[in-house]
């Protein structure tokens, strides 16, 4: 599986050949840094590994970056290895958004923005219980019976109640790439993808 890291920048629309506007995201994809090849061999399997982004070097712990030293690259805030990798790179070596051409279909792989402790309404879709009329006084947001009686006298689980919502690990798959500006390392694919701005994101070719 061939890939990047990268960043989400935001969201565009441009105009196809037909004058049809498409909503794209704008991704700044790499460049990405090789700080490790895996083998067969030595490792059990094959694989590549992907450093992208800055980071203060205090931040970082003495092992990684001793780590990250190996390859001469620095500290860099996200590593992620992909296996059976299609290109041929060596240790040190830069990967970025010429990797992509125009028409390829990608998996992006992100964390949905975090909302924080919800309700029923926007966490699940609720309706909602009652009616506005009737008397009705503080309970039109409320989840309703949770159909817990003196059996079985527990919530099951996966009961959908309040909680928090959101940050979750969230793949898109089958998005097209649009454009790639190589000599800029940004890339746009068709439609939204799970994060908000400056979020790292990974593309999976």
């Amino acid at each position: 599986m061939t890939g990047l890291l990268g960043k989400k920048l935001g969201m565009t629309s441009i105009y196809t050949d037909v004058g049809d506007s498409v909503a794209c995201t704008i991704i700044e994809a790499g460049p990405c840094y090789v700080t490790e090849v895996k083998t067969e061999d030595v490792n059990g399997y094959d694989a590549v590994q992907l450093a992208f982004g800055e980071r203060k070097e205090k931040n970082l712990s003495k092992a990684l970056m001793g780590h990250l030293n190996k390859s001469g690259v620095g500290a860099k805030a996200k590593i992620k290895e992909f296996r059976n990798f299609q290109e041929s790179v060596e240790l040190g070596s830069t990967v970025d958004a010429s990797l992509f051409e125009e028409g390829d279909i990608v998996n992006v792989v992100g964390y949905s923005k975090g909302k924080g402790f919800q309700g029923v309404v926007k966490r699940h879709g609720f309706h909602g219980v009652g009616q506005r009329t009737h008397g009705q006084h503080n309970r039109e947001r409320a989840p309703g019976s949770i159909g817990a009686a003196s059996y079985p006298a527990r919530v099951f689980k996966g009961m959908r109640m309040g909680g928090r919502t959101g940050n979750d690990r969230v793949k898109v798959k089958n998005l097209k790439v649009l454009k790639v500006f190589k000599e800029k390392n940004i890339i746009l694919v068709k439609g939204g993808i799970p994060g908000s701005k400056g979020s790292i994101i990974i593309i999976e070719k």
